[in-house]
């Protein structure tokens, strides 16, 4: 892969962040491939801490760059979204560019925001979005493409879009009624409410919530702990469950089951298969290549 050059790869990576007034563009999405006990996992750290993490078109083109080399390599087994700005996840897109840009490029602009999130929520593993600090339209909408999130006590979270008299373009109006149910929907994006990580975490729009650390990493741990847990699973078959969820949460019941058997029988001639019963046969840890 173009992005593995001269990364480098660290089990908890706390060094390396930028606080300086101007991050260069290139470092403004940094990609690592963790290693050892957590590899297979790909870390998407934020990182324009001059601007909140806010989605400029230079941001949007590299998360689409590096989700576009991720979902055709093999070797990556789970995805985490974090920021590598302390008390920011992502302030939504950045309006002091937008203000630049004539209405054309504004169009243009939240198709393409639109479609790389779009294209972040189709990739083929799990990801998880660790929101440790504040996470605001376009930047929840990123975490909303993410299939778990986790989030500090202490973060905060909304869709905030109808205070400057637009809507959620990036998925929003749709992924959030999805997530925690219909009114709960309206009523955020009506009264373009900020709910903290407690407030979040008992309406389901995240899955588990920690108390924030003196890093100010706490979410980025929890979600590393629970890639682990999806790392020694079968790699086709955990493709192939998120693609017969994702599909399947969008037609009835009885088409949910045919994709599901379709999905099914995608397993059933794969070496993974067949070393996983062996593995268990044998009381042993599989070996998986995701073949």
């Amino acid at each position: 892969s173009p992005l593995r050059g001269g990364v480098a790869a660290a089990a908890l990576p706390s060094t390396g962040r930028s606080y300086g007034s101007q991050a260069k563009e290139e470092e403004e999405l940094r990609v690592r491939y963790l290693d050892d006990e957590h590899k297979g996992i790909v870390v998407l750290g934020l990182n324009r801490s001059h601007a909140k993490n806010a989605l400029s078109k230079n941001l949007v083109k590299m998360m689409s760059k590096a989700v576009d080399a991720l979902k055709s390599d093999k070797k990556v087994r789970t995805v985490v979204f974090r920021s590598e700005v302390p008390g920011i996840f992502c302030a939504g897109a950045d309006l002091k560019e937008r203000a630049k840009m004539h209405s054309s490029e504004v169009s243009s602009f939240v198709s393409r925001a639109r479609a790389t999130i779009n294209e972040l929520a189709n990739l083929p593993v799990p990801t998880i979005a660790a929101i440790d600090g504040t996470a605001l339209g376009g930047g929840l909408e990123l975490a909303l493409a993410c299939d778990i999130r986790v989030a500090a006590s202490s973060a905060k979270m909304g869709l905030v879009e109808t205070k400057l008299a637009i809507i959620p373009g990036a998925g929003g109006t749709q992924r959030l009624p999805r997530t925690i149910g219909v009114s709960l929907a309206k009523e955020l994006i009506f009264s373009a409410r900020i709910v903290d990580g407690e407030e979040a975490k008992s309406i389901g729009l995240i899955s588990h919530v920690v108390e924030q650390n003196e890093a100010g990493d706490a979410a980025y741990r929890r979600a590393l702990a629970l890639a682990r847990e999806f790392l020694p699973q079968g790699p086709v078959a955990m493709r192939v469950a998120k693609l017969a969820i994702n599909q399947g949460m969008e037609v009835d019941l009885v088409t949910g089951l045919a994709i599901e058997e379709a999905c099914y029988a995608q397993t059933i001639p794969t070496k993974d298969r067949i070393e996983g019963l062996l593995a268990f046969k044998e009381k042993r840890p599989p070996r998986y290549k995701g073949e």
